[in-house]
């Protein structure tokens, strides 16, 4: 079993003296750079002029500075650029700055992992991984409340890592829902084969080839719309709130039956063996590589496929649809 971690098992006091820097203001950056004020702590925030980034973090009342200034000045470092961008920014503002005892952090492994960042042996280097997207974990610790996290330790130079760490967790309401133990390594590995295999690549490819199954068959676009991708959140919400029998226990028998004798055959064999092939491509390190080669040629199949994505028709319909139902905006 996980070993996982509540607020009696981490203090405050033991990151209350340090200077952390949150470097990069987007999603996840916010969210933890607000909360770890409203903790007590002191937090400066490292994002570039120019950009609604940049303005939201003067709005919510910080002065940021650039990152080789936040790391000058930083006793813990927490990288929150995109994973593409970590490494050169690591190089360029960060590295010089990363003296005996300092600390580096993440919230996704990839750039360690994958030896893309390797930080100087004298310095922790450790992990808080929100589960949640960063305005979620704004609104749990505004609530009271918190978003489980998952901690790990890849350097533990200064024998107080993982206690830092959990101060940082509990800075951002973690330790009130669990901080889940893990490695650089778990955490990265199934965070890609999530993403790619079941959370974006697998359920968007569903829901279009549903979709489109229904549309060339010669139902209404409208129909199919609402068939094989609006009503797909009920079913998530189910599914989150109740696990996959309670979600089967509030659907009708009918589409219990039909998931039940009908699930297997979208999901066959030959799926499962393709789902092996993308997690060893991805514990091999070929999809990072693969990634990184794509930014550093200009992303030319990336653009090409978001572009053939932003084209297909069921965007289009559900463009339409949504502006019928104007709440879900909110």
């Amino acid at each position: 079993m996980a070993k996982i971690y509540y607020d009696k098992d981490a203090n405050l006091a033991d990151i209350k003296d340090k200077t952390i820097a949150v470097v990069g203001y987007g999603i996840q950056g916010r969210g933890q750079a607000l909360s770890l004020r409203d903790s007590g702590l002191k937090v400066v925030v490292a994002q570039r002029k120019g950009g609604p980034n940049y303005d939201q973090a003067v709005k919510d009342g910080f002065k940021p500075v650039d990152a080789d200034v936040a790391a000058k000045q930083a006793d813990v470092i927490q990288l929150l650029v995109q994973d593409h961008i970590q490494a050169d920014l690591y190089i360029e503002s960060i590295k010089k700055h990363l003296t005996s005892g300092k600390a580096i952090m993440f919230s996704h492994g990839f750039n360690i992992h994958f030896g893309q960042i390797k930080p100087p042996k004298d310095v922790d280097v450790f992990m808080i991984a929100p589960k949640g997207p960063g305005a979620l974990v704004r609104r749990q610790y505004e609530e009271g409340k918190g978003v489980p996290c998952l901690v790990a330790i890849h350097q533990n130079a200064t024998g107080k890592a993982l206690k830092i760490a959990l101060a940082y967790a509990k800075g951002i309401g973690g330790t009130r829902a669990g901080v889940i133990q893990t490695t650089f390594k778990e955490e990265t590995e199934t965070d890609l084969f999530g993403e790619q295999v079941v959370l974006c690549g697998g359920t968007s490819e569903l829901v279009k080839a549903g979709f489109h199954t229904l549309v060339d068959a010669g139902y209404q676009p409208e129909i199919a719309y609402f068939e094989c991708l609006h009503e797909l959140k009920l079913i998530v919400d189910l599914i989150y709130e109740t696990g996959i029998q309670g979600m089967r226990k509030r659907v009708s028998d009918t589409a219990e039956y039909g998931d039940l004798s009908r699930g297997k055959r979208i999901i066959t064999d030959k799926t499962r063996k393709e789902m092996q092939k993308i997690l060893g491509e991805i514990q091999k390190g070929k999809f990072a590589k693969e990634w990184m080669e794509e930014n550093k040629l200009g992303r030319p199949n990336f653009n090409k496929w978001r572009k053939e994505a932003d084209n297909d028709i069921i965007e289009k319909v559900g463009r339409d649809l949504r502006e019928m139902m104007p709440w879900m905006k909110k």
